[in-house]
Protein backbone atom coordinates (compact mmCIF):
# COMPACT_ATOMS: atom_id res chain seq x y z
CA UNK A 1 0.00 0.00 0.00
CA UNK A 2 1.38 3.54 -1.18
CA UNK A 3 2.05 5.84 2.02
CA UNK A 4 0.18 9.26 0.98
CA UNK A 5 1.98 12.68 1.03
CA UNK A 6 0.25 15.69 2.88
CA UNK A 7 1.53 18.95 1.60
CA UNK A 8 1.53 21.92 4.53
CA UNK A 9 -0.98 24.62 4.01
CA UNK A 10 2.55 26.91 2.62
CA UNK A 11 3.06 24.50 0.33
CA UNK A 12 -0.01 24.51 -1.64
CA UNK A 13 -0.69 28.20 -1.32
CA UNK A 14 3.03 28.52 -2.72
CA UNK A 15 1.72 26.26 -5.62
CA UNK A 16 -1.34 28.34 -6.25
CA UNK A 17 0.37 31.59 -6.15
CA UNK A 18 3.23 30.07 -8.62
CA UNK A 19 0.01 28.94 -11.32
CA UNK A 20 -1.31 32.60 -10.67
CA UNK A 21 1.55 34.35 -11.37
CA UNK A 22 2.21 32.23 -14.47
CA UNK A 23 -0.87 32.01 -15.91
CA UNK A 24 -0.80 35.24 -18.85
CA UNK A 25 -4.37 35.51 -18.53
CA UNK A 26 -4.27 36.90 -14.83
CA UNK A 27 -1.28 39.80 -15.71
CA UNK A 28 -2.96 42.80 -17.16
CA UNK A 29 -6.44 42.12 -16.37
CA UNK A 30 -8.59 44.81 -17.04
CA UNK A 31 -11.48 44.87 -14.08
CA UNK A 32 -14.85 47.04 -13.64
CA UNK A 33 -16.45 47.15 -10.25
CA UNK A 34 -17.40 49.73 -7.08
CA UNK A 35 -15.45 49.95 -4.88
CA UNK A 36 -16.28 49.10 -1.28
CA UNK A 37 -14.12 49.01 2.30
CA UNK A 38 -11.95 52.05 0.76
CA UNK A 39 -8.83 52.87 2.87
CA UNK A 40 -6.28 55.22 2.02
CA UNK A 41 -2.98 53.54 4.37
CA UNK A 42 -0.98 56.68 6.10
CA UNK A 43 2.54 54.63 4.14
CA UNK A 44 -0.01 55.86 0.95
CA UNK A 45 -1.15 52.36 -0.46
CA UNK A 46 -5.18 51.89 -1.18
CA UNK A 47 -6.67 48.76 -0.27
CA UNK A 48 -10.59 48.49 -1.46
CA UNK A 49 -12.87 45.74 -2.55
CA UNK A 50 -13.96 45.82 -6.00
CA UNK A 51 -17.50 43.91 -6.43
CA UNK A 52 -20.14 43.95 -8.72
CA UNK A 53 -23.78 42.12 -8.29
CA UNK A 54 -22.55 38.74 -7.71
CA UNK A 55 -18.81 38.40 -7.01
CA UNK A 56 -15.84 40.58 -5.42
CA UNK A 57 -12.47 40.71 -5.43
CA UNK A 58 -9.80 42.10 -2.92
CA UNK A 59 -7.84 44.50 -4.41
CA UNK A 60 -4.40 46.72 -3.35
CA UNK A 61 -2.90 49.57 -4.83
CA UNK A 62 0.62 50.38 -3.91
CA UNK A 63 1.58 54.06 -3.03
CA UNK A 64 4.06 54.50 -6.00
CA UNK A 65 1.09 53.72 -8.14
CA UNK A 66 -1.40 55.85 -5.83
CA UNK A 67 0.09 58.70 -5.96
CA UNK A 68 -0.42 59.13 -9.87
CA UNK A 69 -3.65 58.65 -9.46
CA UNK A 70 -6.27 62.41 -10.42
CA UNK A 71 -8.66 62.19 -8.05
CA UNK A 72 -9.30 60.01 -4.62
CA UNK A 73 -11.51 57.08 -4.54
CA UNK A 74 -14.26 56.63 -2.38
CA UNK A 75 -17.00 54.06 -1.71
CA UNK A 76 -19.68 53.52 -4.13
CA UNK A 77 -17.51 55.18 -6.89
CA UNK A 78 -17.50 51.95 -9.89
CA UNK A 79 -14.07 52.44 -11.38
CA UNK A 80 -12.38 50.87 -14.37
CA UNK A 81 -9.35 49.02 -12.71
CA UNK A 82 -5.62 47.40 -14.89
CA UNK A 83 -3.82 44.70 -13.00
CA UNK A 84 -2.42 41.60 -12.01
CA UNK A 85 -4.05 38.84 -9.94
CA UNK A 86 -2.12 37.30 -7.43
CA UNK A 87 -2.18 35.45 -3.90
CA UNK A 88 -1.87 36.77 -0.86
CA UNK A 89 -0.29 34.44 0.95
CA UNK A 90 -0.51 34.79 4.71
CA UNK A 91 -3.89 34.61 4.04
CA UNK A 92 -4.53 32.53 1.03
CA UNK A 93 -6.59 34.48 -0.44
CA UNK A 94 -6.60 35.94 -4.24
CA UNK A 95 -6.23 39.52 -5.04
CA UNK A 96 -5.65 41.78 -7.78
CA UNK A 97 -2.54 44.02 -7.62
CA UNK A 98 -3.70 47.47 -9.29
CA UNK A 99 -1.45 49.31 -11.37
CA UNK A 100 -3.95 52.05 -12.96
CA UNK A 101 -7.25 53.01 -12.17
CA UNK A 102 -9.97 55.43 -13.58
CA UNK A 103 -13.72 56.59 -12.87
CA UNK A 104 -15.85 54.33 -15.37
CA UNK A 105 -17.17 56.90 -17.87
CA UNK A 106 -14.76 59.85 -16.75
CA UNK A 107 -10.58 60.33 -17.40
CA UNK A 108 -8.62 60.81 -14.13
CA UNK A 109 -7.72 64.33 -14.85
CA UNK A 110 -11.50 65.61 -15.21
CA UNK A 111 -12.36 63.83 -12.44
CA UNK A 112 -9.73 65.33 -10.54
CA UNK A 113 -10.84 68.37 -12.22
CA UNK A 114 -14.23 68.31 -10.75
CA UNK A 115 -13.33 67.31 -7.32
CA UNK A 116 -11.16 70.09 -6.71
CA UNK A 117 -13.61 72.62 -8.15
CA UNK A 118 -15.97 71.22 -5.82
CA UNK A 119 -13.69 71.71 -2.91
CA UNK A 120 -12.25 75.25 -4.01
CA UNK A 121 -16.15 76.52 -4.23
CA UNK A 122 -16.76 74.78 -1.05
CA UNK A 123 -13.50 77.41 0.57
CA UNK A 124 -15.29 80.14 -0.92
CA UNK A 125 -12.38 81.18 -3.48
CA UNK A 126 -15.08 81.18 -6.36
CA UNK A 127 -17.03 83.96 -4.58
CA UNK A 128 -17.77 87.21 -6.26
CA UNK A 129 -17.18 89.06 -2.87
CA UNK A 130 -13.18 88.17 -3.42
CA UNK A 131 -12.57 89.43 -6.67
CA UNK A 132 -11.15 92.93 -7.67
CA UNK A 133 -12.13 95.07 -10.13
CA UNK A 134 -9.75 95.54 -13.18
CA UNK A 135 -8.78 99.16 -13.46
CA UNK A 136 -10.20 100.66 -16.42
CA UNK A 137 -6.67 102.37 -17.77
CA UNK A 138 -4.07 100.61 -16.52
CA UNK A 139 -0.64 102.03 -17.15
CA UNK A 140 1.34 98.89 -16.61
CA UNK A 141 0.61 95.27 -17.91
CA UNK A 142 2.03 92.04 -16.58
CA UNK A 143 1.72 89.07 -18.97
CA UNK A 144 2.25 85.47 -17.79
CA UNK A 145 2.79 83.24 -20.29
CA UNK A 146 5.20 80.89 -23.01
CA UNK A 147 7.40 83.91 -23.99
CA UNK A 148 7.80 82.00 -27.19
CA UNK A 149 4.01 81.11 -27.71
CA UNK A 150 1.39 82.71 -30.12
CA UNK A 151 -0.42 83.83 -27.03
CA UNK A 152 2.24 86.75 -26.03
CA UNK A 153 2.00 88.04 -29.46
CA UNK A 154 -1.18 88.21 -30.17
CA UNK A 155 -1.49 89.92 -26.37
CA UNK A 156 1.20 92.08 -27.40
CA UNK A 157 -0.17 93.20 -30.71
CA UNK A 158 -3.31 93.68 -29.46
CA UNK A 159 -2.58 96.02 -26.26
CA UNK A 160 -0.09 98.05 -28.78
CA UNK A 161 -3.05 98.63 -31.39
CA UNK A 162 -5.72 99.32 -28.80
CA UNK A 163 -4.38 100.88 -25.96
CA UNK A 164 -0.10 102.09 -26.96
CA UNK A 165 -0.37 103.99 -23.58
CA UNK A 166 0.00 101.17 -21.31
CA UNK A 167 3.46 99.58 -20.64
CA UNK A 168 3.84 96.00 -21.00
CA UNK A 169 5.95 93.47 -18.86
CA UNK A 170 6.46 89.56 -19.84
CA UNK A 171 7.03 87.12 -17.20
CA UNK A 172 8.16 84.06 -18.66
CA UNK A 173 6.39 81.24 -17.37
CA UNK A 174 5.91 77.43 -18.68
CA UNK A 175 2.52 76.40 -19.39
CA UNK A 176 2.87 73.01 -19.59
CA UNK A 177 4.39 69.93 -18.37
CA UNK A 178 4.93 69.08 -14.58
CA UNK A 179 6.88 71.67 -14.14
CA UNK A 180 4.66 74.29 -15.31
CA UNK A 181 2.24 74.95 -12.13
CA UNK A 182 5.49 75.75 -10.27
CA UNK A 183 6.42 78.35 -12.71
CA UNK A 184 2.87 79.40 -12.63
CA UNK A 185 3.38 80.30 -8.88
CA UNK A 186 6.87 81.59 -8.80
CA UNK A 187 5.63 84.02 -11.75
CA UNK A 188 3.27 85.05 -9.94
CA UNK A 189 4.57 86.00 -6.71
CA UNK A 190 7.21 87.90 -8.06
CA UNK A 191 5.20 89.94 -9.85
CA UNK A 192 3.24 90.91 -6.41
CA UNK A 193 6.48 90.58 -4.94
CA UNK A 194 7.27 93.56 -7.59
CA UNK A 195 4.40 95.74 -7.73
CA UNK A 196 4.89 97.11 -11.03
CA UNK A 197 2.09 96.05 -13.10
CA UNK A 198 -1.91 97.16 -12.22
CA UNK A 199 -3.51 93.75 -13.95
CA UNK A 200 -1.69 90.19 -14.95
CA UNK A 201 -3.22 88.66 -17.88
CA UNK A 202 -2.38 84.69 -17.01
CA UNK A 203 -2.60 82.36 -19.45
CA UNK A 204 -1.64 80.39 -22.70
CA UNK A 205 -2.92 79.51 -25.85
CA UNK A 206 -5.89 76.33 -26.82
CA UNK A 207 -4.96 72.33 -25.87
CA UNK A 208 -5.71 69.08 -24.70
CA UNK A 209 -7.28 68.16 -20.84
CA UNK A 210 -3.70 67.72 -20.38
CA UNK A 211 -1.85 70.60 -22.14
CA UNK A 212 -4.18 72.48 -19.79
CA UNK A 213 -3.98 71.00 -16.73
CA UNK A 214 -1.20 73.14 -15.23
CA UNK A 215 -4.17 76.00 -14.29
CA UNK A 216 -6.26 73.33 -12.67
CA UNK A 217 -3.57 72.58 -10.01
CA UNK A 218 -4.70 73.31 -6.36
CA UNK A 219 -1.22 75.54 -5.64
CA UNK A 220 -1.79 77.66 -8.66
CA UNK A 221 -5.29 78.39 -7.80
CA UNK A 222 -4.70 79.46 -3.87
CA UNK A 223 -1.56 81.93 -5.55
CA UNK A 224 -4.46 83.38 -7.43
CA UNK A 225 -6.82 83.73 -5.10
CA UNK A 226 -3.53 85.71 -3.09
CA UNK A 227 -2.27 87.75 -5.57
CA UNK A 228 -3.06 91.56 -4.57
CA UNK A 229 -3.03 92.31 -8.08
CA UNK A 230 -6.41 91.73 -10.28
CA UNK A 231 -5.38 88.49 -12.66
CA UNK A 232 -7.75 88.28 -16.02
CA UNK A 233 -7.32 84.74 -16.74
CA UNK A 234 -6.73 83.38 -20.52
CA UNK A 235 -6.45 79.70 -20.66
CA UNK A 236 -7.33 78.21 -23.91
CA UNK A 237 -10.19 78.17 -26.00
CA UNK A 238 -13.80 79.60 -25.39
CA UNK A 239 -15.09 76.03 -24.73
CA UNK A 240 -12.47 75.52 -22.09
CA UNK A 241 -12.58 76.11 -18.48
CA UNK A 242 -10.04 75.74 -16.13
CA UNK A 243 -9.83 76.29 -11.99
CA UNK A 244 -7.94 78.71 -13.12
CA UNK A 245 -10.57 80.66 -14.86
CA UNK A 246 -13.06 80.12 -11.71
CA UNK A 247 -10.67 81.65 -9.29
CA UNK A 248 -9.46 84.99 -11.48
CA UNK A 249 -10.56 88.54 -10.98
CA UNK A 250 -12.11 88.12 -14.33
CA UNK A 251 -12.02 85.43 -17.11
CA UNK A 252 -11.56 85.75 -20.78
CA UNK A 253 -11.88 83.26 -23.44
CA UNK A 254 -8.57 83.82 -25.01
CA UNK A 255 -5.80 85.40 -24.37
CA UNK A 256 -6.81 87.97 -27.80
CA UNK A 257 -9.96 88.11 -25.69
CA UNK A 258 -7.85 89.49 -22.12
CA UNK A 259 -5.82 91.45 -24.08
CA UNK A 260 -9.18 93.67 -25.51
CA UNK A 261 -10.61 93.11 -22.01
CA UNK A 262 -7.72 94.52 -20.32
CA UNK A 263 -6.80 97.77 -22.16
CA UNK A 264 -9.96 100.38 -23.53
CA UNK A 265 -9.60 100.89 -27.91
CA UNK A 266 -7.96 103.88 -28.19
CA UNK A 267 -10.56 104.66 -31.31
CA UNK A 268 -13.10 104.34 -28.90
CA UNK A 269 -11.72 106.56 -26.40
CA UNK A 270 -11.08 109.04 -29.55
CA UNK A 271 -15.00 108.69 -30.59
CA UNK A 272 -15.91 109.40 -26.90
CA UNK A 273 -13.40 112.77 -26.57
CA UNK A 274 -14.90 113.71 -29.93
CA UNK A 275 -18.21 113.78 -28.35
CA UNK A 276 -17.33 115.36 -25.19
CA UNK A 277 -16.06 118.08 -27.09
CA UNK A 278 -19.11 118.38 -29.40
CA UNK A 279 -21.11 118.07 -26.18
CA UNK A 280 -18.92 120.52 -24.51
CA UNK A 281 -19.35 123.29 -27.70
CA UNK A 282 -22.96 122.82 -27.37
CA UNK A 283 -23.33 123.06 -23.71
CA UNK A 284 -20.83 126.43 -24.03
CA UNK A 285 -23.05 127.80 -26.87
CA UNK A 286 -26.38 127.24 -24.95
CA UNK A 287 -24.41 129.03 -21.48
CA UNK A 288 -23.46 131.93 -23.50
CA UNK A 289 -27.25 132.37 -24.94
CA UNK A 290 -28.07 132.79 -21.11
CA UNK A 291 -25.58 134.89 -20.03
CA UNK A 292 -26.34 137.18 -23.34
CA UNK A 293 -30.06 136.55 -22.54
CA UNK A 294 -29.40 137.75 -18.83
CA UNK A 295 -27.56 140.71 -19.98
CA UNK A 296 -29.99 142.33 -22.07
CA UNK A 297 -32.34 142.12 -19.46
CA UNK A 298 -30.15 143.60 -17.45
CA UNK A 299 -29.44 146.47 -19.75
CA UNK A 300 -33.56 146.65 -19.85
CA UNK A 301 -34.18 147.40 -15.96
CA UNK A 302 -34.36 150.57 -14.41
CA UNK A 303 -31.16 150.41 -13.19
CA UNK A 304 -29.45 150.84 -16.17
CA UNK A 305 -31.75 153.20 -17.66
CA UNK A 306 -31.98 155.91 -14.22
CA UNK A 307 -29.16 154.59 -12.34
CA UNK A 308 -30.22 157.46 -9.76
CA UNK A 309 -33.18 155.83 -9.14
CA UNK A 310 -31.14 153.39 -7.28
CA UNK A 311 -29.15 156.07 -5.48
CA UNK A 312 -31.87 157.35 -4.38
CA UNK A 313 -33.56 153.89 -3.39
CA UNK A 314 -30.45 153.50 -1.47
CA UNK A 315 -30.28 156.65 0.51
CA UNK A 316 -33.47 156.72 1.18
CA UNK A 317 -32.61 152.47 3.01
CA UNK A 318 -29.84 154.23 4.34
CA UNK A 319 -31.68 156.62 6.50
CA UNK A 320 -34.08 154.17 7.65
CA UNK A 321 -31.02 152.22 9.02
CA UNK A 322 -29.84 155.19 10.37
CA UNK A 323 -32.51 156.17 12.49
CA UNK A 324 -32.67 152.53 13.64
CA UNK A 325 -29.16 152.85 14.31
CA UNK A 326 -30.38 155.84 16.79
CA UNK A 327 -32.74 153.81 18.42
CA UNK A 328 -29.88 150.90 19.00
CA UNK A 329 -27.66 153.14 20.45
CA UNK A 330 -26.73 152.17 23.59
CA UNK A 331 -26.07 155.63 24.56
CA UNK A 332 -29.99 156.86 23.69
CA UNK A 333 -30.91 153.73 25.49
CA UNK A 334 -29.03 154.44 28.64
CA UNK A 335 -30.86 157.95 28.62
CA UNK A 336 -34.29 156.63 28.14
CA UNK A 337 -33.58 153.69 30.72
CA UNK A 338 -32.05 156.66 33.09
CA UNK A 339 -35.85 158.77 32.72
CA UNK A 340 -37.71 155.71 33.28
CA UNK A 341 -36.04 154.71 35.92
CA UNK A 342 -35.83 158.07 37.52
CA UNK A 343 -39.99 158.20 36.74
CA UNK A 344 -40.06 154.92 38.80
CA UNK A 345 -38.08 156.22 41.91
CA UNK A 346 -40.24 159.28 42.39
CA UNK A 347 -43.25 156.87 41.87
CA UNK A 348 -41.33 154.69 44.88
CA UNK A 349 -40.78 158.16 47.30
CA UNK A 350 -44.45 159.19 46.41
CA UNK A 351 -45.66 156.04 47.70
CA UNK A 352 -43.06 156.16 50.52
CA UNK A 353 -43.89 159.02 51.86
CA UNK A 354 -48.00 158.40 51.61
CA UNK A 355 -47.62 154.92 53.24
CA UNK A 356 -45.64 156.74 55.99
CA UNK A 357 -48.41 159.29 56.59
CA UNK A 358 -51.19 156.37 56.61
CA UNK A 359 -48.95 154.41 58.98
CA UNK A 360 -48.17 157.86 61.42
CA UNK A 361 -51.76 158.39 61.08
CA UNK A 362 -52.65 155.13 62.18
CA UNK A 363 -50.21 154.93 64.45
CA UNK A 364 -51.80 158.13 66.56
CA UNK A 365 -55.36 156.44 66.54
CA UNK A 366 -54.37 153.65 68.35
CA UNK A 367 -52.02 155.47 70.76
CA UNK A 368 -55.34 157.81 71.94
CA UNK A 369 -57.13 154.82 72.02
CA UNK A 370 -54.31 152.98 74.53
CA UNK A 371 -54.97 156.69 76.52
CA UNK A 372 -58.11 156.68 76.85
CA UNK A 373 -57.94 152.79 78.31
CA UNK A 374 -54.48 153.41 80.67
CA UNK A 375 -55.37 153.33 83.96
CA UNK A 376 -52.55 155.98 84.86
CA UNK A 377 -54.80 158.67 82.91
CA UNK A 378 -57.80 158.07 85.10
CA UNK A 379 -56.07 158.26 88.29
CA UNK A 380 -54.83 161.43 86.90
CA UNK A 381 -58.83 162.50 87.33
CA UNK A 382 -58.52 162.05 91.37
CA UNK A 383 -58.87 157.85 91.25
CA UNK A 384 -56.44 155.80 92.82
CA UNK A 385 -55.55 151.69 93.63
CA UNK A 386 -54.93 149.86 97.26
CA UNK A 387 -52.61 146.89 97.31
CA UNK A 388 -51.77 144.97 99.78
CA UNK A 389 -49.10 142.63 99.34
CA UNK A 390 -48.86 143.58 95.44
CA UNK A 391 -52.33 142.19 95.41
CA UNK A 392 -55.20 144.72 94.38
CA UNK A 393 -57.92 145.52 96.94
CA UNK A 394 -61.24 144.95 95.76
CA UNK A 395 -63.33 145.13 98.58
CA UNK A 396 -63.42 145.60 102.51
CA UNK A 397 -63.49 142.12 102.59
CA UNK A 398 -60.02 141.76 101.36
CA UNK A 399 -58.49 143.66 104.53
CA UNK A 400 -58.57 143.97 108.22
CA UNK A 401 -58.39 146.42 110.75
CA UNK A 402 -54.66 147.60 111.11
CA UNK A 403 -53.48 145.90 108.06
CA UNK A 404 -50.92 147.35 105.94
CA UNK A 405 -51.38 149.14 102.88
CA UNK A 406 -50.50 150.88 99.87
CA UNK A 407 -52.28 153.63 97.84
CA UNK A 408 -50.97 154.21 94.65
CA UNK A 409 -52.06 157.10 93.15
CA UNK A 410 -51.04 159.21 89.34
CA UNK A 411 -47.87 160.62 90.31
CA UNK A 412 -47.13 157.81 93.96
CA UNK A 413 -47.61 155.67 96.48
CA UNK A 414 -49.11 155.91 100.06
CA UNK A 415 -48.77 153.64 102.60
CA UNK A 416 -51.66 153.18 105.59
CA UNK A 417 -52.75 151.35 108.25
CA UNK A 418 -56.70 150.17 108.19
CA UNK A 419 -57.92 151.87 111.26
CA UNK A 420 -61.41 151.39 110.55
CA UNK A 421 -63.92 149.76 107.79
CA UNK A 422 -67.43 150.68 106.83
CA UNK A 423 -69.89 149.01 104.55
CA UNK A 424 -71.78 150.85 101.80
CA UNK A 425 -75.77 149.95 102.22
CA UNK A 426 -77.30 149.66 99.27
Amino acid sequence: MDEKKYLTVAALTKYIKYKFDNDAHLKNVLLKGEISNFKHHSRGHFYFTLKDESAQISAIMFASNASRIKFVPSDGMTVLVEGDISVFESRGSYQIYVNKMSEEGLGDLYLAYEQLKKKLSSEGLFDESHKIRIPRFPSTIAVLTSPTGAAVHDIINIVNRRYPLAKIIVYPTLVQGENAKDSIVKQLRLANKQKLADVIILGRGGGSIEDLWPFNEEKVAYEIYNSKIPIISSVGHEVDFTISDFVADLRAPTPSGAAEIAVPDQLDLLSYLEQLKNQSKISLKRLLETKKETLKNLESSFVFRDPLRLTENKSQQLDHLIEKLELLNPLNRLNQSKLALNVEIKKLNDYYQRYLLRKHNDFTFLVNKLELLNPLSIMSKGYSVAKQNGKVIKGIEDVAINDKIEILLHNGTLDAIITNKRKDEK
